[in-house]
Order: C-alpha cells, then sequence, then structure tokens
C-alpha cells in the first residue's frame, strides 16, 4: 500500500510532503503569516499613511487650496486699495487746483487765506492717509497667499477701519461699506482660519 496513491484513505494528504507532520495551509518555520482576508495588509519598514484633509493636506508637502472665500476677499481688498490710491492722489491734487484758483482771482485777505490753508491742509492729509491705507490693504491682498494668522487679523482689522470710514461718506461710501464687511465675513469664516493657519497645522 503506497502512501502516494490518491485513493489511499490512509495515506498522506494531496499538497504535503510526508515527514513535516503540519497541516495543510499553514506557514512553515520562518515565513510570516498571512493577514485574514478582508483585513488591509501594510508593508513592513513603511508607515502608515497620514489622513488626507478636507483642504488637500494630509501628506508633507502637499499643496492647500485658498478657499474660494479668502480668494474673494483678496480681490475685494485688491479693489478697495486701488480705490483708496486713487482717492487720495485725486485729494492731493484737487487741493492744489483750488489753491491755484483761488490765487488767480486776487490777493486773498487774512482770514480767506487762513481758511484755504486750513482746507489745503485737511485734503492733503486726507489724501496722504487715503495712501497709506491703500497700500497696507494692497500689502495685506499680497500676503494673502503665504501670510499667516497676522494677515488674517490685519485685513479685518483693515476692513473695519474702511466700514468706519465709510460711514462718513455716505450715501457715496455705500460700495466701500459692502466690501469691507463681506472682507470681515470671508476671513473670519472657518475656512478662512484654517488657511492662514495651515503653516501651523502641518507641524
Amino acid at each position: 500500500m503506497s502512501f502516494g496513491e490518491p485513493n489511499n484513505p490512509y495515506g498522506q494528504p494531496q499538497g504535503q510532503q510526508p515527514g513535516y507532520g503540519q497541516p495543510q495551509g499553514q506557514p512553515g518555520y520562518g515565513y510570516p503569516q498571512q493577514a485574514p482576508q478582508g483585513v488591509p495588509q501594510q508593508g513592513y519598514g513603511y508607515p502608515a499613511a497620514p489622513p488626507v484633509s478636507p483642504y488637500g493636506g494630509g501628506y508633507p508637502g502637499a499643496v492647500m487650496e485658498m478657499p474660494g472665500g479668502v480668494k474673494s476677499a483678496r480681490v475685494m481688498l485688491w479693489i478697495m486699495g486701488a480705490l483708496n490710491l486713487i482717492g487720495g492722489i485725486a485729494a492731493i491734487g484737487l487741493s492744489f487746483t483750488l489753491t491755484n484758483e483761488l490765487e488767480k482771482q486776487g490777493p486773498l485777505s487774512g482770514d480767506e487765506e487762513t481758511f484755504a490753508n486750513l482746507g489745503q491742509g485737511i485734503m492733503i492729509g486726507a489724501g496722504v492717509i487715503s495712501l497709506i491705507f491703500a497700500i497696507l490693504g494692497m500689502v495685506l491682498a499680497a500676503k494673502f497667499k503665504s501670510g499667516g494668522n497676522g494677515v488674517r487679523i490685519g485685513a479685518i482689522i483693515w476692513a473695519s477701519f474702511a466700514v468706519l470710514f465709510s460711514l462718513f461718506s455716505l450715501p457715496l461710501g455705500v460700495v466701500s461699506m459692502a466690501l469691507g464687511v463681506m472682507i470681515i465675513v470671508f476671513t473670519a469664516k472657518s475656512d478662512g482660519s484654517a488657511w492662514f493657519n495651515r503653516n501651523k497645522q502641518q507641524y
């Protein structure tokens, strides 16, 4: 009676070499056991993948996309900065134009000259403030792509002053007021906070 015959009920089971004495399907000594089916296997020596961020992060070096609201706030900052720049230049130019027109009409009395100089000084001061405000807004807009939470706070403060100043120029300032409010809302939202704090979240 041979153990090699396939129909022999007392013979060695098929698929197992005689002499080893271990059940079929079990791994031999020195080999790692195979994980059950349905359980994800992880390669030896490789760390688990980090969780994927809802804003495009998850892996070191992954580029996070700027949220739509933050993009809109950045565009509004550029627009308001350009408007303030034009307004500042116009105010300074208008102050000198009015002074020249008054001088062409003839010599001014003491009180008239005082009021003319005061008006010119106020317009020049307002123009300079508008220019500084415009440059600051443009710098903040330029830093939206790489800036941190300080840029976000600066944009909110800048927009708050823009809304305050627009109250003194109603109804012409209604556009500036609306843009300023939207800048505050978009930068203060949760996705805006996540964008400006993304560098802290990666470490």
